[in-house]
């Protein structure tokens, strides 16, 4: 009798093998662009330059924290991922926020807050819509996907507007913007919850991560959800994920995903304290206002996970993809950005409220509103964009001067 010959199992890679060129150097500039804004917040140098340097880093920390993310992807699903990615993406917004708050800069946090509306909407959108038109052509979308979460998107900004309108149409509400606040913050939080079960479902067809039916994309992503059958290894086609290898780092360990994702929310809280602390020197020197340079330099600093990735896509015409990862940072941002803000804002000895400026207002409406025109009809030219980017920069403009 033949003796049946035993496989041993290959050893599973190193922590530090997979790692490739690309991510040495994310991690190398992370690391000197951290530490270069450390020394500047101690050593004089200027106005300008630590608050420049900050804004670099904290982009940086934010893109590391989007790779880290994306590695989770294979264990999470489509849904969560895009769920946590949104949320992390905006965790250096957040400490920005709260350092802003705690400085006193309660104009630069209301205004970065819309701001950062504004530049997932208007700038982002608007940018994906020309680089993909230009290279692809119309492209199209499943509308239904995107359609649920620019609607939420206006709910949500409904809501949030309620607290500016009773203190503006001095309803007898006026004088308890405050509570009335904490009320829409907890509202919204709860809100958020109950969109959680639908956006993280493994389950769900593909559509409900905005990937048609019948797609590449869908039928990729079935084929990695599917379990391997015992004593097998699923082997990728090398062909057809190429691309997705170039960009992703979905072959991370998890802890190595998740350790990289702690060393990032710990530097990003050191580095969002550096960034607020040169950011009144700096606006002083340029002559920026709190409100243009909330709505425009943080909002656009503190998103730059999505700005990056969302044009990305768009580039590779995966237009589905490209929609949900831009429109999910925003509906985050109204959801539970804002909302937590309210309520952490006593911690750290202030009170904040979701009581905006009429033209801040006007902005975010506009923004809620674009942001259902534009995907109402399932698909997107770059000539769209191009409007986008239009209307983005005549808000931001009508805020220089305060």
């Amino acid at each position: 009798m033949t003796p049946s010959t035993v496989t041993e199992p290959s050893p599973a890679p190193g922590v530090l093998s997979v790692l490739t060129a690309r991510d040495w150097r994310l991690f190398g500039l992370c690391a000197a662009a951290t530490v270069a804004a450390g020394v500047l917040d101690v050593v004089p140098a200027g106005t300008v330059v630590p608050f420049v340097v900050a804004a670099v880093a904290l982009a940086l920390l934010a893109s590391l924290v989007g790779h880290a993310v994306d590695a989770l992807g294979d264990r999470l699903g489509a849904g969560a991922t895009g769920v946590v990615q949104s949320a992390l993406g905006n965790l250096p917004e957040l400490f920005v926020c709260i350092f802003a708050l705690k400085a006193g800069l309660y104009d630069v946090v209301r205004a970065a807050l819309v701001g950062s509306v504004l530049a997932n909407v208007l700038l982002v959108l608007g940018l994906a819509f020309v680089v993909g038109g230009l290279k692809h052509g119309t492209q199209r979308f499943g509308k239904g996907r995107a359609r649920t979460i620019s609607l939420m998107l206006v709910l949500a900004v409904f809501a949030w507007l309620i607290p500016s309108l009773t203190a503006a149409l001095h309803t007898p509400a006026a004088g308890h913007e405050w509570g009335l606040s904490v009320v829409t913050a907890f509202l919204l939080l709860g809100l958020f919850g109950l969109s959680l079960p639908a956006a993280v479902g493994r389950g769900e067809a593909a559509e409900a991560d905005g990937v048609p039916a019948g797609s590449a994309e869908a039928s990729a992503e079935a084929a990695a959800q599917a379990p391997a059958p015992a004593g097998h290894t699923v082997r990728h086609d090398p062909a057809s994920t190429a691309a997705a290898d170039a960009e992703h780092v979905s072959q991370w360990p998890l802890a190595l995903a998740i350790g990289v994702l702690a060393v990032a929310g710990v530097g990003a809280a050191f580095v969002s304290e550096w960034f607020v602390a040169a950011l009144e020197p700096a606006m002083d020197a340029v002559g920026l206002s709190e409100a243009f340079a909330g709505l425009v330099v943080v909002a656009i600093a503190g998103n730059a996970v999505e700005n990056v990735v969302g044009i990305q896509l768009a580039a590779r015409n995966q237009a589905d993809y490209a929609l949900s990862v831009i429109l999910q940072s925003p509906l985050q941002i109204a959801l539970v950005l804002a909302p937590v803000l309210v309520l952490v804002a006593p911690l750290v000895g202030a009170t904040f409220t979701l009581v905006l400026s009429p033209l801040l207002i006007v902005a975010l409406l506009l923004a809620a509103l674009v942001s259902v025109l534009v995907v109402n009809d399932g698909e997107s030219t770059w000539f769209e964009g191009a409007t986008l980017l239009v209307l983005y920069v005549l808000i931001a403009a009508s805020f220089w001067w305060g």
